[in-house]
């Protein structure tokens, strides 16, 4: 079993609050943690139907039947539970009573605002990180490889290849998950429209494109996005808010969670497809990205990122805010250093300030260079942006 980065911050927050919260992705290795957080605790399967219905239809003999060290899971399917474990968590005042784990985000997060504000922690777990795998000695070879085999435990503990497990993974969340969140009449339109933003990872999101291509309305793309959204299949990137240089571009970028499951919407199956095709530098992008968004958010943190694009389409990949200091990030998926790659973070920071501004370039070679003026680094060695 990989040791996970977000072990200690939620064994030290079990310890303050009656509950802790631990969204993210369907099979990212909720359960698993909670059960080696608390072995001791008992574990109830809200996504049973016995299970549910208990707790649907009698939340007060529920929680009297279930206290006093409870693990529920997929706990988004009882939303009608929350103001009864505010009730009696208030009563009983145990610390760490309570593990709840669940797959849809905003809405978790909705009921959970409304009913258990200031009683609860949230915390985000996302498939493994390339520092977990790296620390559990299962580095992969190149970047090519982790893009194509994404962080989902389950292909590395059952050793399941990449091909055989997302569209397994895709059918499931399609035919099961979306159907929860929203009444989609037409599967089939809506698994290209997943495709469509596979396709699309790494740009600006233009609502009214991506609609005239599948032939339905801004409106629909909007709600559909929204599933996404919730269900940690895409997140969206804003653009930086401060006017350098008269920002021009205000609609968010569009990144994948894993890119091993945009991989395979895309039908790349191997490196060797993947090095030939159109989107390998914005799935690298991506996932520089994301595994950067792991280092905080399995720290239990809140990161702020953006990109920046200004009037002479000279554009920073990401921004990374960190109080008055701003961190920005260029990324090449080539594997040797073009001086063409530095251009944009110089213009950036004679734009920004050079006080208030960090230099990184991630790139798909193997070698750091601690430049005077910045820090290039591999595509390994991520995790150091955080570090400092």
């Amino acid at each position: 079993m990989l040791s996970r980065q977000l072990e200690p911050k939620a064994s030290e927050l079990l310890e303050k609050f009656p509950l802790i919260v631990i969204t993210g992705p369907r099979q990212s290795g909720k359960t698993t943690l909670a059960k080696k957080l608390r072995p001791d605790y008992k574990y109830i399967n809200l996504e049973l139907e016995e299970n549910s219905d208990f707790a649907r239809n009698d939340p007060h003999g529920f929680l009297t039947a279930h206290q006093g060290g409870v693990i529920l899971d997929e706990v988004q399917h009882v939303p009608a539970l929350f103001p009864y474990l505010k009730h009696y968590t208030d009563l009983r005042g145990r610390p760490g009573e309570y593990i709840l784990t669940g797959s849809q985000h905003f809405l978790l997060l909705e009921k959970i605002t409304q009913s258990l504000a200031g009683r609860v922690a949230l915390l985000q777990l996302l498939p493994f990180s390339l520092t977990e795998l790296q620390n559990a000695g299962l580095s992969p070879a190149t970047p090519e490889a982790f893009i194509l085999t994404g962080g989902y435990p389950r292909i590395y503990d059952k050793n399941i290849a990449p091909s055989d497990f997302y569209p397994a993974y895709i059918r499931t969340y399609v035919e099961r998950d979306v159907r929860q969140i929203v009444n989609v009449t037409d599967l089939r339109l809506f698994r290209q429209f997943l495709t469509a933003c596979a396709g699309r990872a790494g740009q600006t999101v233009n609502f009214l494109e991506l609609g005239n291509v599948l032939g339905i309305d801004s409106k629909t793309v909007k709600s559909w996005t929204g599933i996404l959204e919730a269900s940690f299949v895409i997140f969206l990137l804003p653009p930086f808010y401060r006017n350098f240089d008269k920002r021009i571009v205000k609609s968010p970028k569009l990144y994948f969670y894993d890119t091993g499951l945009a991989c395979s919407l895309l039908n790349i199956h191997s490196t060797e497809q993947l090095d030939a095709h159109f989107a390998k530098g914005a799935l690298f992008e991506n996932m520089v990205i994301v595994e950067l968004l792991k280092q905080y958010l399995h720290a239990g943190a809140t990161p702020v990122f953006y990109f920046w694009k200004d009037s002479n389409m000279r554009e920073i990949d990401l921004l990374m805010e960190e109080g008055a200091k701003l961190k920005a990030v260029e990324i090449k998926a080539g594997k040797t250093i073009n001086p063409a790659f530095l251009k944009n973070l110089h213009a950036f920071q004679n734009t920004a300030g050079a006080e208030h501004v960090e230099l990184f370039l991630v790139y798909g070679g193997d070698v750091a260079q601690p430049r005077s003026d910045l820090k290039i680094l591999p595509w390994n060695q991520i995790a150091e942006i955080t570090s400092g």
